[in-house]
């Protein structure tokens, strides 16, 4: 009896297939970095009052931005015909400690009522926001132009004597 023996050759798979995948695995966490980054980057927005966004007028000059200030009354106008809305606010303390003492209501009535607080122009496009009133504490995002106007893409008012109703008696 004779055996044979047969040798039987396995290629090898070549490594370049191996290699593609990494490479385009690679790319593909690679650009969903640079997405997360640019998107993030390009969202980041500033919170200020409005002592602090004229003080770096040059450096936020077209960046995106949120101010908060008091609603000067006597400046609002407003252009149904083309929604223009115009008003300035005027600068008001924005940290607990400084608000405490006559709570917000007191803090927004000295900002409009101070005329050596400084004050910012705005010009927002859109329906006219039913809380829009003097005093009114504004919270506004936007950029602000070379001509030191503040173009707003987002209003939002808070009337505190709205809410300053006392509260009920829940002893009866």
């Amino acid at each position: 009896m004779t055996t044979q023996v047969r040798t039987i050759q396995i290629e090898a798979r070549p490594r370049k297939k191996k290699y593609k995948f990494v490479i385009g695995g690679l790319l593909i966490v690679a650009a969903l970095i640079y997405l997360i980054a640019t998107t993030t980057m390009n969202s980041a927005q500033y919170y200020m009052t409005v002592n602090e966004l004229l003080e770096s007028e040059k450096a936020l000059s077209g960046r995106p931005v949120r101010v908060s200030g008091a609603v000067v009354g006597e400046t609002v106008q407003y252009d149904p015909n083309t929604l223009e809305l115009r008003f300035t606010i005027a600068h008001m303390p924005d940290s607990p400690s400084e608000l405490a003492a006559g709570g917000l209501a007191e803090a927004l009535r000295e900002a409009v009522s101070d005329p050596n607080a400084q004050r910012l122009e705005v010009v927002y496009v859109g329906p006219k926001p039913d809380l829009l009133k003097n005093e009114a504490a504004a919270i506004l995002t936007g950029t602000l132009g070379d001509d030191g106007v503040f173009y707003a893409t987002e209003v939002l008012f808070k009337c505190p004597t709205r809410y300053d109703e006392a509260p009920p008696d829940l002893e009866s």
